[in-house]
């Protein structure tokens, strides 16, 4: 149980920018995770190396890794080491995140020193976390995002309970415990009987508020596929209206995955990895076709094999 008289006043407290997510380039270890100076931390090496070995996406472990680096960047400056942390110090970085702006970080255009070069002030923008009053999506808030914490909390939770099961270290618990069973949690649903059911989960973990669906106004979307200057343009946006696939699944499709006779398009997804065949509307293999034509013109090869 966490210490009640040693609390912490974090009003003050900054995250120090230590330590870093390298991206290496390397098929076998894509991500590392290196300390302040500059030294891979082999209690996220391990896990990361974990998470490559399941079936699923390769973004995968850069988004854990942010986590992590968020989490071990908390316990340097606290001086706290990984294997060592508490209750309290879970309670204090969930609690951070909830009350605390997110850092600042220079644009790249001004430099480290934020100096080199002085960029005009844009007028006419949204506040940050303003909706978006055609499409509802809110911008970008200065505060983390319920939906940032959930997924961190989640993250270090696996994270702690992978070493557990793994012996690593002198780590005795997981300082990211579930709520204990018999109380009922954010996540509870109803039976056929119309009682709840209780769903165990993270005992710091927020509640992430349903999203509502996106949308935009036909009219607006009249105009957007108006100012569209190419056949691939029209394509990829008459696909991506009538599938709902992403943007990623979409520009990996082969020539061989348009099926226009049965109107459907294949896509590998991006979480499971899995093929799947999507229906399309009629007006997206128009579209398709008439890039086609044009590009095939220009020489650009032929084949099932081959890029859409």
């Amino acid at each position: 149980m966490p210490d009640e008289s040693s609390e912490r006043d974090l009003r003050g407290f900054v995250l120090p920018e230590l330590g870093q997510l390298l991206e290496t380039g390397d098929r076998w270890e894509p991500f590392r995770l290196l300390d302040r100076f500059g030294k891979p931390v082999e209690p996220t090496r391990l896990y990361l190396r974990e998470l490559a070995a399941r079936d699923s996406s390769p973004l995968t472990p850069r988004s854990y890794g942010m986590d992590l680096l968020r989490w071990f960047r908390f316990l340097w400056a606290l001086d706290v080491a990984w294997d060592r942390a508490t209750r309290n110090e879970a309670r204090d970085f969930m609690w951070w995140m909830k009350i605390a702006d997110k850092p600042v970080r220079p644009h790249w255009r001004r430099g480290r020193d934020g100096l080199s070069d002085v960029l005009p002030v844009q007028t006419g923008r949204l506040a940050p976390g303003t909706p978006n009053p055609v499409t509802g999506k809110p911008t970008v808030g200065v505060k983390y995002a319920s939906s940032t914490r959930a997924h961190c909390e989640t993250v270090l939770r696996q994270f702690y309970n992978f070493h557990l099961d793994s012996s690593t270290g002198s780590l005795l618990i997981n300082p990211f415990p579930l709520v204990r069973p018999g109380r009922l949690t954010q996540g509870r649903q109803s039976g056929r009987d119309g009682k709840h059911r209780d769903q165990r989960a993270g005992l710091y973990r927020p509640k992430v508020p349903e999203r509502i669906p996106r949308r935009i106004p036909d009219e607006m979307y009249t105009e957007v596929f108006a100012g569209l200057r190419s056949h691939r343009d029209r394509a990829l946006l008459a696909f991506w209206v009538a599938t709902g696939a992403r943007a990623e699944e979409l520009l990996s499709a082969t020539q061989g995955g348009a099926i226009v006779g049965q109107q459907i398009i294949g896509v590998v997804r991006k979480g499971s990895r899995d093929y799947q065949e999507l229906p399309a509307s009629p007006d997206a293999f128009v579209w398709l076709r008439l890039y086609q034509e044009e590009s095939w013109k220009k020489g650009v090869p032929r084949g099932r094999s081959q890029p859409l």
